[in-house]
């Protein structure tokens, strides 16, 4: 039988976990945090580009700085349960869907892909899918009280009918689907332009009218051939903090003024970093600091819901790695704090 036709009572209002975290109302900490155990897995090959335990590593990171224990994470569907709800091919073509969770991709696919060999194996199908589920749960959250985030997320380059640039399904656009809401703003600000996003989006796309993508990105980065998002900003190689910010500001507040979104998806992609190994841009540690701060505080202070995606980064040091991308994670513990976030109760 297919995996893709049962169904669960899951509704798009409903938060779709598998073990609740810490209790947004008396959390006066940090915003609801989405993670699951299974986002890593042993036995990745060493000298792979993309670091498979970093999203392990990022967790551990924040219970040094934000969470006392895994038990705060809100823990998102278990994968035979996120499939079953149905919502990976509403968006995505349901055929390549389930060709992906029957490893039957080709060598083709899986070349474009970035993981080869890898790509069938389950414990990658898995973690594959428990992505996407983590930031439908993260959206969902934001929902109720207006900042969540989840420990991985942000796969831009896949599209409906492919992956590519180490990601398969578009949890992007898979949690655009599911949300109960018309107009889903994804500001994306990995290095890379958001492509396979912006494909959903467009006119031709099964999200169009609903998806509004903004994409700022170094221009001469990954990929070559870029898709047409709502906004798109190419910037510079070796463009450093106060220009980035002014670029970022200057999107930000054109998206807010012309699509008046009832939501925003943040994928905060650390790959800007000047030191990035797939990044060509200049951006220090505090300047991701202070637009992981500005993009989240604006989108509260506007009073609209917002979620956060860790999106891409990459470094032989994981650990610091991970550090670089628990930034987003503290900043909307600042932000949770600022507002005082808990006290609005779930909507």
């Amino acid at each position: 039988m297919s995996r893709l036709r049962r169904f669960s009572s899951f509704q798009p209002h409903e938060l779709a976990y598998s073990r609740p975290g810490l209790d947004p109302a008396k959390n006066q900490v940090h915003a609801p945090l989405v993670y699951h155990e299974k986002y890593s897995f042993a036995n990745w090959p060493e000298n792979h580009t993309f670091p498979m335990n970093k999203f392990a590593r990022i967790a551990h990171a924040l219970t040094k700085s934000l969470v006392q224990d895994h038990t705060h994470f809100f823990r998102p569907l278990d994968f035979q349960d996120m499939i079953a709800t149905g919502w990976l091919s509403g968006p995505i073509d349901a055929i390549f869907v389930e060709r992906f969770l029957e490893g039957q991709l080709t060598v083709e696919e899986c070349r474009r892909i970035g993981f080869r060999e890898q790509t069938s194996r389950p414990e990658l199908i898995e973690r594959t899918v428990l992505e996407v589920a983590g930031t439908v749960l993260a959206c969902q959250l934001a929902c109720q009280w207006g900042l969540a985030a989840n420990v991985a997320g942000g796969t831009h380059h896949a599209s409906m009918t492919r992956g590519a640039g180490y990601t398969i399904l578009n949890d992007l656009a898979v949690a655009a689907h599911v949300l109960p809401k018309q107009r889903v703003l994804i500001v994306d600000c990995d290095v890379h332009q958001g492509d396979g996003t912006a494909q959903f989006g467009d006119e031709n796309g099964p999200l169009h009218g609903k998806l509004i993508t903004l994409s700022l990105h170094c221009q001469s980065n990954y990929p070559q051939l870029k898709a047409h998002s709502t906004i798109d900003v190419g910037l510079p190689d070796g463009l450093k903090d106060d220009d980035y910010m002014q670029a970022l500001e200057d999107a930000v507040e054109k998206a807010i003024r012309l699509y008046d979104p009832d939501f925003c998806i943040y994928n905060a992609g650390v790959d800007i970093y000047e030191n990035d190994v797939l990044g060509r841009l200049k951006v220090s540690e505090p300047g991701i600091r202070r637009r992981d701060r500005y993009v989240l505080d604006k989108f509260v202070t506007t009073g609209i819901p917002i979620a956060a995606t860790v999106g891409g980064g990459y470094d032989k040091d994981v650990d610091a790695l991970a550090r670089r991308h628990a930034i987003v994670h503290e900043e909307a513990a600042f932000v949770w704090r600022k507002h005082k976030m808990w006290e609005r109760g779930a909507r």
